[in-house]
């Protein structure tokens, strides 16, 4: 009777996945063999290099949750080399029929988080899952409390095999991260994206960009958008260090992107926007003729209606930023677009914790702001 059970349960899968794209996928693929096994609690692990990660431009790191190229170090200036070191946008998707689902990760740095950023945003993972609808929602988030972590994230699930999403740390690194499941379980890769939305929204930008100050590492703007517009993303946000520099462009020249999205002028003034955006787009272009590339302006300072320099700061960057675009569309260049920043952030100033950097309703909202622009360019595409 066992035998004929066993012979019986490959075929009762199969019949249980039909109708949902990711679970035919995963059905017809075998589980994985964990990389290791606690024989205490009888907890199966495995390592997510195992898995294929997103959010990695590049295979040749120096370390595997680094986010720029070896050859980058010194090429780019130290600051740049040090945050990428961070795992920003870093995420793995996976399939498992678990319900408790476990997490263990080694953190570069003790620092587990800001004095304006909780440690979850800083340092922790962040779980999500695909409904059947196929939209994500949230569902558990692993809190560090010292340099290596080990926690439960999630307990007495109702049953069933669904799809995952774990994002990593945002403003710490990582040596290792593993996904543990009960010996009764089994764990699958996710489905590879499909044709035409496998190419990642590349975003170069600042501290906003790399995901200051979230409070859950899928929180980012550029998470959100992630998961609104079922694409990958390479998240390559540097804080304070998002300066348009030409090392940095030729690097990200290198990546086949969906979209180019360039949001730097939260760290740059008026000088160097006028200097750097020109030359920023025709690198792009010269190795990406086609690719659209979207300019971002700065998000707008949430005390600047009271504040004369911030006001001056936005007036010429903004300037800036336009000129240059509108020089580029008189040469021709195409597939180039133009994001404004006054509503990145709403209009109640409520949106940052210092003025700055965004809450997650402050990150919310520049979802929406961006998603009204790159949604109709992704449609275009896909024409």
């Amino acid at each position: 009777m066992k035998f004929k059970q066993r012979l019986l349960l490959p075929i009762i899968a199969a019949l249980l996945f039909c109708g949902s794209p990711f679970r035919i996928a995963m059905a017809a693929d075998q589980p994985l063999t964990p990389s290791s096994v606690d024989e205490k609690d009888k907890t199966h692990w495995f390592d997510i290099t195992d898995l294929g990660v997103e959010g990695k431009g590049w295979t040749d790191t120096e370390a595997f949750y680094h986010r720029l190229p070896a050859k980058a170090k010194g090429v780019v200036r130290p600051p740049v080399w040090s945050l990428s070191k961070h795992s920003a946008g870093i995420a793995v998707r996976f399939v498992t029929d678990a319900t408790t689902i476990k997490a263990k990760w080694k953190l570069t740095s003790p620092s587990l988080a800001m004095n304006h950023m909780a440690a979850t945003g800083v340092s922790g993972l962040d779980l999500y899952v695909k409904t059947e609808s196929g939209t994500w929602r949230w569902l558990a988030v692993g809190k560090p409390s010292k340099q290596e972590n080990s926690v439960t994230l999630i307990s007495d699930l109702i049953p069933g095999t669904r799809e995952y999403f774990l994002y990593l740390p945002l403003y710490n690194g990582v040596t290792s991260v593993e996904i543990g499941v009960p010996e009764s379980s089994q764990l699958w890769k996710a489905p590879t994206r499909e044709t035409g939305k496998d190419k990642p929204l590349v975003f170069w930008g600042t501290s906003i960009t790399q995901g200051g100050c979230a409070s859950r590492t899928g929180m980012v703007h550029t998470a959100i958008l992630g998961r609104r517009l079922n694409r990958p993303v390479i998240n390559l946000g540097f804080s304070g260090n998002g300066r348009m520099e030409p090392e940095v462009a030729k690097l990200i020249a290198e990546l086949d992107a969906s979209v180019f999205i360039m949001d730097c002028l939260p760290n740059v003034t008026a000088s160097v926007v006028a200097k750097e955006t020109e030359p920023l787009v025709k690198t792009l272009r010269a190795a990406h003729p086609e690719t659209p590339i979207l300019l971002v302006e700065d998000r707008t300072y949430s005390n600047a209606y009271l504040k004369k320099s911030s006001q001056e700061r936005h007036r010429t960057s903004r300037l800036a930023l336009r000129e240059a675009y509108d020089r580029l569309k008189k040469e021709g260049v195409k597939n180039l677009y133009y994001l404004e920043g006054d509503g990145l952030l709403g209009d109640d100033t409520e949106g940052t914790v210092d003025s700055s950097h965004p809450t997650d309703l402050g990150f919310f909202r520049q979802a929406d702001a961006f998603e009204k622009v790159l949604k109709p360019i992704l449609e275009q595409q896909s024409k």
